[in-house]
């Protein structure tokens, strides 16, 4: 193997990155991996294995070709192009499994402007798990990772967020996200549900209120956003603000001041805000049901959240996740291959919600701590034994581009056999396609 980066420079960008906590490597234009720093060779190495001389594709993906050509997005072409860093999230082998990978390339460039190499820096999301996870955000679908990327990029900011999803899709597990992703993880994550509360409510609680401000306030009581001092502050469901209190909110977020109910003294507040809603806040503001001003202050950054029908690949690892938690307070419970298929061709108007309410219902009809249909609610273990899967395109005599099928295959949670089946291919010709991409799928399911 021959390199375009000079040795002796190399071996100074090795020294340099080894001072470093975080993860790198040092590649040459062709994807071979030069050299990686202590910090990488701790977190993603295997003992006793050099990954110098291997494609950075795959060892990190286990592809034969680069990620562009497999689907994804590669930061080398972009970087090559843009002759300046690039950054992407990915999901990488590592010695733990599946993970995902925040990547930030750099080009090294020679006298004349050339980019002889680059330097690729690697931090893994904490907030995220690529595996069925007993806590937190879980998922590796398209959608999915659109979102988690878009966080991943705002969190260490002290922009604003305003999070946008159906009801039930996981607002506030992002909300938490993005608290503990930023500057201020060390601080309160503190949550105020903006629905159902009254103006004279909402402003008690948000602000609190001095002693004898109205019947019943014995003494003084401190607002929500006092307590949530150095944290994050989450207005859940802020289109159910009440239209008089929207004014005394705007001026709490411009000015970062506030007084107490009944209070004269004017306090400084010290939060991070997230807000979220199901509601079409722009409509509300053509209709004048919400603030325009407001509006714009709250929605610097906003992320779309996808509707659970448009992250079906993420079934099968949410409903592991879910196991997994309910086994922390019971015995342990399993799903068999054929109720697992119903959860994945089922709509889920309610979304992450609703299918947790239904595995919950459903473990408690499970005798022998294992869900199949007869546990399942009627409306689910009576749909038709082979739906396509929510986001799978009908079979058609069209060739599926390469990126397309990639994407379908990385997030599908079934079989090869049973993919084929939904494309409307053979099973050698789906095989045949997915190996010349680099991709793996289990041939038979899992005993159950």
């Amino acid at each position: 193997m021959t390199s375009s980066v000079p040795v002796t420079q190399v071996q100074a960008l090795v020294s340099y990155l080894d001072q470093e906590a975080q993860p790198a490597i040092v590649l040459d234009t062709d994807y071979n991996i030069l050299a990686s720093n202590t910090a990488y060779r701790r977190q993603f190495g295997l003992a006793g294995q050099s990954v110098v001389g291997e494609k950075c594709f795959r060892v990190s993906h286990h592809y034969d070709r680069p990620c562009d050509l497999a689907g994804e997005h590669c930061p080398m072409k972009k970087a090559l192009e843009k002759r300046g860093p690039d950054r992407v999230l990915h999901i990488h082998h590592t010695p733990r499994g599946p993970e995902h990978v925040n990547v930030e390339l750099r080009p090294i460039l020679d006298e004349s402007g050339n980019v002889i190499g680059y330097v690729e820096h690697l931090v893994t999301v904490r907030q995220a798990s690529a595996r069925a996870s007993s806590e937190g955000l879980v998922g590796r679908s398209p959608r999915f990772m659109q979102a988690l990327e878009a966080l991943q990029r705002v969190a260490p900011s002290r922009l604003p967020v305003l999070l946008l999803g159906e009801s039930g899709s996981g607002k506030e597990l992002f909300a938490r996200a993005v608290h503990e992703a930023s500057e201020r993880s060390r601080g309160p994550f503190v949550v105020v549900d903006c629905s159902g509360l009254s103006e004279t409510l909402f402003e008690s609680e948000l602000f609190g209120y001095e002693k004898g401000a109205f019947t019943g306030a014995a003494s003084r009581k401190h607002g929500l956003v006092e307590t949530a001092r150095g944290g994050t502050l989450f207005l859940d469901e802020i289109g159910d603000v009440p239209l008089g209190m929207q004014v005394k909110l705007l001026r709490l977020i411009e000015t970062g001041t506030f007084r107490r109910v009944g209070g004269v003294e004017t306090l400084h507040a010290d939060f991070r805000l997230v807000a979220a809603t199901h509601k079409p806040l722009r409509e509300m503001v053509a209709d004048g049901r919400f603030r325009q001003d407001l509006y714009y202050r709250i929605s610097t950054f906003p992320i779309e959240l996808p509707a659970l029908r448009d992250r079906a690949g993420d079934i099968a690892l949410l409903v592991d996740s879910f196991l997994q938690r309910m086994a922390q307070s019971s015995r342990p419970l399993r799903i068999t291959p054929q109720a697992l298929a119903r959860l994945a061709g089922h709509d889920w108007p309610g979304n992450i919600r609703e299918l947790r309410n239904v595995l919950e219902r459903a473990s408690l009809f499970a005798d022998d701590g294992v869900i199949d249909l007869p546990q399942l609610p009627a409306l689910i273990a009576g749909g038709p034994p082979a739906a396509p899967q929510a986001g799978l395109p009908a079979p058609s005599g069209r060739r599926m581009p390469d990126a397309e099928l990639a994407r379908l295959a990385r997030g599908f949670p079934g079989t090869r056999r049973a993919l084929a089946r939904q494309l409307g291919l053979s099973e050698r010709t789906l095989y045949r396609r997915l190996k010349s991409l680099g991709i793996a799928m289990p041939d038979r399911e899992a005993a159950p």
